[in-house]
């Protein structure tokens, strides 16, 4: 009877997380396609044309210069953790308290850091570099904490082969672990990119909800003290407006896809060095 009881909670769990998310899904869909439109994709965002290209393209380059800072750092960090501290030492206890920790940090808390730290005392403003230079804070803990974990799912015996053929650390490093953890570095890195593409309030605080693309053919590097709006962003300010809501539905769709891309890009990617690991 107990076995039972069980076995219905989990399939009613189940079937309501599915029926819900079906329910989302197309609830965006139904409201969305209708309206697609090739005017949203044009490259100028105007009042008469409410275009999401612009915040296409910044979400783009919002996750990208996010992960060339967060990416390095954070997989430094885990090789560190792992292969050179010592795995009881206090320094190690903290540093992964920490970035637990800041894994549950709001993101909203983030954004008031980025507006008082990079926007107001380095004189940044609202701008790119403001913003992912947040977003790198903000999903540092969770390239940090996947490599570490990949890292530590690599044999030991991988290692001692390496040290035992005469290589160094460094090179038994790179050459036998990095390897081997790289399906679930990339998968974290994926996630962390996920993370980007889908933020709202730390942008608002530090990147601005200008609709335009960065000229970087005009200005060089100081583009990227421009301010921009993501995607995420571009929807949140066209629902508060309340003026172009068949846009808003149709930003979503856009978004919803951009989001379906990454996640199915991921596991594609990551079966694939499975396969060649």
């Amino acid at each position: 009877m107990t076995a039972r009881l069980l076995r219905a909670v989990v399939y009613a769990g189940a079937i309501l997380s599915t029926a819900m998310l079906v329910l989302i899904i197309g609830f965006i869909l139904v409201n969305g396609i209708p309206n697609l439109s090739p005017t949203l994709f044009e490259w100028e965002y105007t009042s008469d044309n409410v275009s999401l290209m612009p915040a296409l393209v910044d979400t783009v380059l919002m996750a990208l210069f996010a992960l060339i800072i967060a990416a390095p750092v954070g997989i430094a960090s885990a090789v560190y953790l792992v292969e050179y501290a010592r795995p009881a030492s206090r320094f190690v206890r903290v540093v992964r308290m920490t970035t637990e920790t800041l894994q549950g940090i709001p993101s909203i808390v983030y954004g008031l850091f980025g507006l008082l730290f990079f926007t107001t005392l380095l004189g940044w403003g609202l701008s790119l570099l403001a913003g992912a230079c947040t977003l790198a804070i903000m999903v540092l803990p969770i390239i940090m904490r996947t490599t570490e974990e990949a890292l530590l799912a690599v044999p030991q015996s991988y290692k001692h082969g390496g040290l035992a053929l005469g290589a160094g650390l460094v090179r038994t490093i790179f050459r036998c672990v990095l390897p081997s953890a790289l399906p679930g570095i990339f998968g974290g890195v994926l996630l962390a990119l996920g993370r980007c593409v889908g933020e709202v309030a730390a942008l608002l605080f530090t990147a601005g909800t200008v609709a335009q693309i960065p000229d970087f053919g005009g200005e060089g590097v100081f583009a990227l003290f421009d301010s921009c709006r993501t995607l995420a962003v571009h929807m949140y300010v066209l629902a508060s407006e309340g003026l172009h809501l068949n846009e808003t539905y149709a930003t979503a769709v856009v978004l919803l896809v951009l989001v379906v891309l990454l996640n199915a890009g991921t596991n594609l990617v990551v079966k694939r060095l499975n396969v060649r690991g």
